[in-house]
């Protein structure tokens, strides 16, 4: 696939969802609502206008609510399932010692293949929880390649007490800082930052503000 195909090809839109909010994160298969404090304060300005739409990527499952929120606010909504396109066995090279690793190079000149500098905004969640470690700090330098100077990245971390066993979601926004939970099966949380990690992950970004929930989830807006 070329890279104009990649860049293009993933300008979603769709129809939003309803959700009911509160306040509480179940840990169960059904969906649940949470605030999110760090959704409201990387959403409180960020808008296009009729002249100049704004660009943000979103990094988890498709969502159309997620869709519907940013197309709403004159923005130009691109997508891609960075999580899932990692589980590609294709990605998968052999080592001496007989295990396999994912080529990192190969993986991300197929996937977050834009320009410099493209998105205004980007909704990273909690990928980095459950991300193979040797992707996560490529995906944080590719992240701030194609994040604009000024531009913002929300992300979502497990602290210890929420366990291992967190399901990993699909994130609906359904107002500026309710987001709507929707499990999906088959990831697993492969570790826990703390501040000094998530400070080291993003020391190469020019502010970073963190905002600790209720249930145990840490969220932080990045300033690029």
């Amino acid at each position: 696939m070329s890279s104009g195909q990649h860049n293009f090809a993933r300008w979603l839109r769709g129809t939003a969802s309803a959700a009911q909010p509160a306040d509480v994160r179940q840990r169960t298969g059904a969906r649940t609502s949470r605030r999110c404090t760090g959704l409201g304060e990387f959403t409180r300005d960020l808008a296009g206008t009729d002249d100049q739409k704004l660009c943000a990527l979103d990094l988890g499952p498709t969502s159309p609510a997620n869709i519907t929120f940013l197309t709403s606010r004159n923005m130009r909504a691109y997508n891609e399932d960075i999580l899932r396109a990692a589980k590609d066995p294709t990605f998968l090279t052999r080592q001496e010692d007989g295990s396999h690793r994912i080529d990192v190079e190969r993986f991300f000149a197929e996937n977050l293949a834009y320009p410099k500098d493209h998105f205004d905004a980007i909704l990273a969640w909690d990928v980095a929880d459950y991300l193979p470690e040797e992707l996560v700090r490529p995906l944080v330098e590719r992240i701030h390649n194609i994040l604009k100077p000024h531009g913002a990245l929300l992300a979502i971390f497990h602290t210890k007490d929420a366990g291992l066993d967190s399901p990993y979601c699909r994130y609906n926004i359904v107002q500026p800082d309710v987001l709507e939970l929707d499990p999906e099966p088959g990831f697993r949380i492969q570790r826990i930052f703390n501040n000094r990690h998530i400070e080291n992950l993003f020391q190469d970004f020019a502010s970073r503000k963190f905002f600790l929930g209720r249930d145990n989830i840490r969220e932080v807006v990045v300033g690029r």
